[in-house]
């Protein structure tokens, strides 16, 4: 009889104990889900800044591009030519009087 006791109040310690764990078990894993959540949405905003600054880079690879190709044509050339005052063979340059 003494026995049966000392077993029920040893099953009783080994649950309470179980139960302590598990609790404890379950309260790290649900820190660690927030935490992981937090770290989620940090990473979602950066992937958008990334995203934002890619379409930005398209865009001015875009400008270079044509900037590029405006660089290798006549009109530049022109543009360029009129800017340090050269002119074509055929052209006369008129000046105003200053004074």
């Amino acid at each position: 009889m003494g026995r049966t006791r000392y077993k029920k109040k040893r099953g009783n310690a080994t649950a309470i104990v179980m139960t302590v764990i598990v609790l404890v078990f379950l309260g790290v894993m649900t820190v660690q889900i927030y935490k992981l959540k937090q770290q989620d949405e940090i990473y979602a905003e950066k992937e958008e800044e990334l995203k934002d600054q890619i379409a930005q880079e398209e865009d001015r690879a875009t400008e270079l591009e044509e900037m590029d190709l405006y660089t290798k044509s006549i009109e530049y050339i022109k543009d360029m030519a009129n800017r340090l005052g050269l002119i074509f063979g055929n052209e006369i340059i008129f000046k105003e009087d200053s004074e």
